[in-house]
């Protein structure tokens, strides 16, 4: 069974800090590249991070290197998204995804929203100036 709950949205202010969580059905956290999307108001929906749960290797968008930090529990079947120093601009509604789990072999491609077919719900995170 597929699934995906995204959890710890909220609102900040610039220069705050916010962790949200992305936890997974054992059928599809393991072994497979989970990402984090996020969709800006009138902004096309883009890649943030990803991780590949077997070995941890992770990626980044510029915009988000050495603020954020994607990290993973193995034993919690989660993966995390921790946002430091967030901006105005960082205001989305922050999905994560996953990619069929038979077929993934790594986070090749991991911004591309093709490379994925399992979708959260998302969670707000509002940042204030």
């Amino acid at each position: 069974q597929v699934q995906l709950v995204e959890s710890g949205g909220g609102s900040v202010q610039a220069g705050g800090s916010l962790r949200v969580s992305c936890a997974a059905s054992a059928y599809t956290y393991s072994s497979n590249c989970i990402a984090w999307f996020r969709q800006g108001p009138g902004k096309e929906r883009e890649g943030v991070a990803a991780i590949y749960t077997s070995g941890g290797s992770t990626y980044y968008t510029d915009s988000v290197k050495d603020r954020f930090t994607i990290s993973r529990d193995n034993a919690k079947n989660t993966v995390y998204l921790q946002m430091n120093s967030l901006k105005p601009e960082d205001t989305a509604m922050y999905y994560c995804a996953a990619r069929p789990p038979s077929i993934v072999t790594g986070c090749d491609l991991w911004y591309s929203l093709n490379m994925y077919s399992y979708w959260g719900q998302g969670t707000q995170v509002t940042v204030s100036s």
